[in-house]
């Protein structure tokens, strides 16, 4: 004798047919998910690159401190970036500051790079403090969404004071 519920075993067409409509569903979720984490992925190595280059550069002017002000109004981008007139070590370090930006490894378009050099507070003039702002921008990365790229920027600041 057959029972009723011997009839009713498994799944029937429509069940499954439901269940992998669902799947389908989450794993195109999840293939998008992927697409925009490797784009952020990317975002974030660039702007590590950039961070890294621009904290170079603020070391590098902390370390030649007595010339603090042989850096203001740098900027890799203008017509003689690194003037002769420039003392030694700030035009070594301006030169090799923008050849690491230009650099074709690290694949940055319409780089620029910027220092800006300022007097700080009311006791600066007897301390002879200076406020160094380090800004690099660049156009978003050629291996993310072609279809939307924004300028994005990394700002560093110090306060150097010589010795």
């Amino acid at each position: 004798m057959t029972t009723r519920l011997n009839l009713q075993d498994g799944f029937t067409l429509l069940e499954g047919m439901i269940a992998a409509v669902i799947m389908g569903i989450g794993l195109l979720a999840l293939s998008g998910m992927q697409t925009i984490s490797l784009s952020k992925n990317v975002d974030a190595n660039e702007t590590t690159r950039v961070t890294n280059l621009a904290s170079d550069m603020i070391e590098r002017i902390q370390f030649n401190r007595q010339s603090v002000d042989d850096y203001n109004s740098l900027n890799t981008t203008a017509t003689t970036p690194c003037p002769a007139a420039m003392p030694y070590m700030a035009r070594g370090d301006c030169l090799q500051w923008k050849s690491l930006l230009e650099d074709p490894k690290f694949r940055l378009t319409n780089v620029q790079g910027t220092v800006a050099v300022q007097t700080t507070g009311p006791t600066s003039p007897a301390l002879r403090e200076r406020l160094v702002t380090v800004s690099v921008t660049w156009l978003g990365s050629i291996n993310t969404d072609t279809s939307v790229k924004r300028t994005r920027t990394v700002t560093v600041q110090t306060v150097v004071a010589p010795e």
